[in-house]
């Protein structure tokens, strides 16, 4: 297959995660995130939808309709030859909520997802309440000042020892109160978004926004060049995935595999790198398919992606809740290597145009 030319499209899907790492949606809060993926779809030309659960499913092709094993035949309908494939990634991020407002006004946290409190130390933060708007302020260490704290270094930051400090004239319970913020508020933490000149991508909630970003880059490419795939594709962009069931539904009828589309690891004991895309071949969940794994690295060869296949200890993804709801699909999971994952994460422009590769090759005719 000849290489193809993606720049264009990595820099499209660059720009568009940028646009998405300015909306705050911590999971359980997307409404404002998941519309604005869906306009985005409707201006490349697709007729996405809103899912009850609040994710946006879109067909991006209704493949090239030929039978496997007989291109001069109409589909035969089988699943385990000619079945559809579901790309899923998601578009909430880890984020904290209002657990208590305290005597002296400063406010406890739960957090959403996987926020760790040592990456989420010094962080600004918006809270955002039911019926009064958002407001500013800071999480931080409880007794926060190293000149007054004689026990700050050895404080382990645990939620227990993090509140919020707003940036508004409070100095107790009620005064709080009177803004109108409560438990249950979110709390979005500042994504701190840069591009660098050399191509760096560093934000939080990279995982797993810049796949979303590479999924609409991946359906301009097939808008753009008018290219078949072997099947129907489809993709979802789910919004529960940090706590766990974001890929339980909705899965369209005559599917037979699906890819999750999320951050590759970068870390101690793998060799992705931030320029690649990563296959995962198992994670804490146990083996992904492995005939798709094998399929996922033709592909990249095929196309000239730079690739890794790696193992991941501390992970799972949109498509193990998918086979967990019961459907009976193959399952894969791919992405642009990531590193600092669930803090202030880093990428690369290269690793998105790897995915975008691996996503092209891998649905080809």
């Amino acid at each position: 297959m000849k290489k193809l030319n993606l720049k264009k499209y990595t820099e499209f899907a660059v720009k568009e995660t940028v646009a998405l790492l300015g909306i705050d949606s911590p999971t359980g809060y997307t409404e404002e995130a998941a519309r604005w993926v869906l306009g985005e779809f409707e201006k490349l030309g697709y007729s996405p939808q809103l899912t009850v659960k609040g994710g946006v499913l879109v067909k991006l092709s209704d493949g090239a309709a030929r039978c496997d094993n007989n291109a001069d035949l109409p589909c035969c309908i089988d699943p385990a030859c000619c079945g559809g494939l579901l790309l899923e990634a998601h578009t909430d991020t880890l984020g904290g909520m209002v657990s208590k407002v305290k005597p002296d006004g400063r406010l406890e946290v739960t957090r959403l997802g996987g926020m760790n409190a040592n990456n989420a130390e010094a962080e600004n933060v918006r809270v955002v309440t039911k019926f009064s708007g958002v407001y500013e302020g800071t999480c931080q260490l409880v007794n926060a000042s190293v000149h007054v704290n004689g026990k700050y270094d050895e404080t382990k930051r645990e939620w227990e020892n993090m509140e919020i400090v707003l940036d508004e004239n409070v100095k107790d319970e009620k005064s709080v109160e009177k803004l109108g913020i409560g438990v249950g508020d979110i709390i979005c933490f500042e994504p701190r978004t840069r591009v660098t000149r050399s191509g760096y991508i560093k934000s939080r909630f990279l995982d797993d926004k810049l796949s979303v970003g590479i999924l609409l880059g991946y359906a301009k490419y097939l808008k753009d060049s008018g290219a078949e795939t072997s099947r129907p594709v489809w993709a979802h962009v789910t919004v529960y995935e940090e706590v766990g069931h974001g890929g339980c539904a909705p899965v369209p009828e005559g599917l037979s595999e699906a890819i999750s589309v999320d951050m590759g690891c970068v870390g101690d004991g793998l060799s992705c790198t931030e320029r690649q895309v990563s296959i995962c071949a198992k994670d804490s969940g146990g083996p992904y398919s492995y005939e798709m794994v094998k399929g996922l690295i033709e592909a990249a060869k095929k196309t000239g992606a730079d690739y890794a296949v790696d193992i991941y200890p501390h992970y799972g993804s949109d498509v193990e809740a998918t086979l967990s709801a019961g459907y009976d699909i193959k399952h894969g999971l791919i992405g642009a290597g990531v590193y600092a994952s669930h803090g202030y994460e880093r990428s690369h422009k290269e690793g998105v145009e790897n995915t975008l590769r691996l996503l092209v090759g891998y649905t080809a005719v």
